[in-house]
């Protein structure tokens, strides 16, 4: 299923924070810092897009497991720079590990480990449409 994929396969991106991101806009504090879920999902968007182009086509992942630390705050309008490495590919082939971290101006603002699954998003989609029909 993809054996396109392999270990070391890496990612990058870029985002400046406005202040649609900052943690007292998102309720996820009274701060005005770039929130951690946001840095989270710019994780998990520059895991995702760093092996999409290795899967076959209808497949994709999903998050299971993030396990990071937001070790530094961000002010609006800095640019937060986003790495991602595949470094786990489970024997099925389809659970997938990345080691994650962000960066501000100023250095390190989060790293840490994130586990996708992949999935034939169609079924996946579906499956999820059913759920809510019960």
């Amino acid at each position: 299923m993809t054996d396109s994929l392999h270990t070391g396969l890496t990612g990058q991106r870029q985002i400046t924070v406005t202040e649609d991101m900052l943690a007292c806009r998102l309720g996820s504090g009274l701060v005005t810092v770039y929130a951690t879920a946001m840095m989270i999902a710019g994780m998990e968007a520059t895991a995702v897009a760093s092996v999409q182009p290795f899967l076959p086509e209808g497949m994709t992942t999903v998050g299971t497991r993030v396990d990071v630390s937001h070790v530094s705050a961000t002010p609006c309008g800095m640019t937060v720079c986003f790495e991602s490495e595949l470094t786990h590919i489970s024997e099925n082939g389809r659970g997938l590990t990345f080691r994650v971290a962000a960066y501000d101006e100023g250095g390190l603002i989060g790293e840490g480990q994130h586990e996708r699954v992949v999935v034939q998003k169609q079924r996946f989609e579906e499956r999820t449409r059913n759920k809510a029909r019960a």
